[in-house]
């Protein structure tokens, strides 16, 4: 078997069972080679058994030159099984999501790029982790010693399409348990004959006779549109199967036991605090893990997330660890062995089982800490946390009144999941505001100094800002919005968690999370005492370092902007922002040039015309002639002529690659 799976590096994918030369990651792949289609899509395909010497066996992964090091076999066969304490009879499909080992080993490929440009943050692909979609089937068979059948079926991929690739493993999983190999290398065949994933573009995706048609949500939608029509139907025989996401659960059945502490729920999952997830069975952990993960949008999720988790996980001693905090990470889990290795995490959300009635189900309670119990424990969420913003009794009548009138899931999740983006951007938009006022004015930007420094973010400023312009003018549900924003420990003055000599931390890149536009001219903001300025030998991480719990406050709730949320916000924005004034000041140089020797009219050959904007940036490419440089010139000395040549050199380095993007 490990001739066939491999035990070294990964190298670049071939024809099936041809040997290849080693290469690591996919840096030796390109877009023509074999399986190129395929890996667009999926990493693998893997097959896991249960061995009555072994345990789970990974039995088969297809293609079969695709390597996995031997802890990432390990963790997919624990990953790809219910623990004993589930009890799954039958077919279960869950998601599990894993740490690549050795490192990153494709770091942004070209294809990555060219996708996450144009995707939304919360379906872009992961960098440094797999996702893992398992149907897990175990039936009773004489034939075998043990006297059941079991056998998982696992995709594993970098995107989080968990609602397609569960769509996927309902065509595939049946029909390969009754024929086994043929069927799996037919299906990964007409993978490998799919289109690209598009943004923004409807697809059709044939496999085993069915069209399967999707489309996936571009950067641009607006998150409170519905779904476009699907297209181009008439033409397919037979009928495709229409998804109406690749992505969304169902999260009105998700959170139907825990309706009345949903807004509970999406504060602890904002302030990235670390949270527990028991449940009964791996599917029930993983879709729970996954709607609160979803909570937070259009705002990326930058904690960490693991929709299902075993003991015998990689990770387990770095989670469970008493010297340090708890990590930011929302953790699923079945083994109640968990609750006794954890109980010193501040925030457990114990389920039962899920009920099919068509009654909502009896609600969890808000339970202490202290009434936690190693056996035995009843569902609620056992936490010492108070939530700040009142409950919204007009939302639970609603859902209360659909159930009662047996309105469709799908519109009841329509409703929750639109409450749940309010609620988020009611609060982020204060803070785009404030971003914004730290631009600088415009009339501040010279063509022959050095462009001004957006001001630095100053935490007080911002509080003293939500007075007038905070969350209470966007949302209609009250509470202690501002408590959300504090970084505040017991009454404890902000301080800055790290040493001005400690090395910089590697940064995720955080694409955009909002579309607000940054003005042009703005008010001028007085400095505060507590800033953080990318100038500043303080700018290299804004993270919070963990610490020993003993050196920790009682009760020491984060608030946001002690969040990796908050720091990956910040940093992308902050991104966005510098680029906006290199832009400006690349702009303003053009300008200068355009006054002193014109744009290059009809005896110039220029057309005589102002640069165009493209996406909000200038795009002054094509006006910059020859012969309006010569006629700048003239009375121009050495040192102004260099001077405007590096600088020139410099914007454009920096400008293009971003006013490509846009064409």
């Amino acid at each position: 078997m490990d001739a066939l799976l491999g035990t070294g590096p990964r190298r670049a994918r071939g024809c099936l069972g041809a040997a290849g030369p080693r290469s690591s990651g996919r840096a030796a792949r390109t877009p023509a080679a074999p399986w190129a289609r395929f890996s667009a899509w999926l990493e693998c395909v893997c097959v896991v058994t249960f061995d009555l010497e072994l345990g789970q066996a990974l039995e088969l992964v297809y293609p079969n030159d695709f390597r996995l090091t031997d802890k990432e076999k390990s963790s997919i066969c624990y990953l790809s099984f219910p623990d004993s304490h589930s009890g799954c009879l039958g077919d279960t499909q869950f998601s599990f999501r894993m740490r690549q080992c050795g490192g990153q080993r494709s770091p942004w490929h070209a294809d990555d790029r060219h996708y996450n440009s144009r995707a939304p943050v919360a379906l872009q692909r992961e960098p440094a982790h797999y996702f893992g979609y398992v149907y897990f089937r175990q039936v009773k068979d004489r034939s075998v010693k043990r006297g059941y059948f079991q056998k998982s079926l696992v995709l594993v991929s970098r995107l989080p399409f968990v609602r397609l690739f569960q769509a996927l493993l309902s065509l595939i999983a049946p029909e390969y348990f009754d024929k086994l190999a043929p069927c799996l290398e037919a299906v990964c065949s007409e993978i490998d004959q799919w289109p690209a994933p598009a943004p923004g573009q409807t697809l059709n995706l044939p496999v085993m006779g069915v069209v399967v048609q999707v489309r996936i949500p571009s950067r641009v939608d607006k998150s409170e549109s519905s779904p476009p029509k699907q297209c181009d139907q008439e033409n397919l025989l037979p009928a495709p199967m229409v998804l109406a996401s690749v992505h969304e659960l169902d999260l009105f059945r998700c959170f139907r036991p825990v309706l009345t502490h949903v807004q509970t729920l999406w504060e602890l999952v904002l302030l990235g605090e670390p949270l527990l997830v028991l449940a009964p069975s791996p599917d029930v952990s993983s879709e729970m893990v996954l709607a609160l993960t979803s909570c937070l949008q259009p705002l990326r999720f930058c904690c960490d997330f693991r929709p299902y988790f075993t003991i015998h996980d990689s990770e387990f001693k770095e989670f469970t660890t008493r010297t340090q905090a708890p990590p930011n990470v929302v953790l699923g889990v079945t083994n109640p062995f968990f609750i006794k290795t954890l109980q010193h995490w501040p925030h457990i959300l114990r389920v039962g089982e899920p009920k099919m009635s068509g009654d909502l189900p009896k609600q969890v309670k808000l339970k202490k800490p202290s009434r936690l119990k190693t056996l035995d424990t009843k569902p609620g969420l056992y936490t010492a946390y108070t939530a700040h913003l009142h409950r919204d009794k007009a939302l639970l009548k609603r859902l209360l009144k659909g159930v009662q009138k047996k309105r469709p899931s799908d519109v009841q999740s329509a409703l929750l999941r639109r409450h749940l983006l309010e609620l988020t951007q009611s609060f982020i938009i204060p803070l785009e505001h404030y971003m914004a006022s730290l631009m600088p004015l415009q009339k501040s930007i010279t063509p022959w100094k050095t462009p001004p420094q957006i001001r630095p973010f100053s935490q007080d400023d911002f509080l003293r800002s939500l007075e007038h312009a905070g969350p209470q003018l966007t949302c209609i549900l009250k509470g202690d919005w501002l408590g959300l924003y504090r970084w505040v420990d017991c009454g404890c003055s902000l301080s800055l968690p790290w040493s001005p000599g400690s090395a910089p931390r590697p940064c995720l890149p955080v694409p955009r999370v909002s579309p607000v536009a940054l003005p042009v001219r703005l008010q001028a903001q007085p400095r505060g005492p507590a800033c953080l300025s990318p100038g500043s030998a303080l700018w290299p991480c804004l993270s919070v370092p963990r610490v020993s719990p003993g050196a920790l406050p009682v009760n020491p709730h984060r608030r946001f902007f002690k969040s990796p949320h908050f720091d990956g916000w910040y940093r992308q924005r902050h991104k966005e922002m510098a680029l906006k004034l290199e832009a400006l000041h690349l702009e303003a140089i053009c300008e200068a040039v355009r006054e002193a020797g014109g744009w290059g009219g009809p005896e110039h050959g220029g057309g005589g015309h102002r640069p165009r904007a493209v996406g909000g940036l200038a795009d002054s490419r094509p006006h910059l002639t020859l012969q309006n440089i010569e006629t700048w010139m003239k009375d121009k000395s050495e040192v102004e002529v260099v001077d405007l040549v590096l600088k020139l050199r410099e914007k454009l380095v920096r400008c293009l690659p971003a006013l490509s993007q846009h064409h």
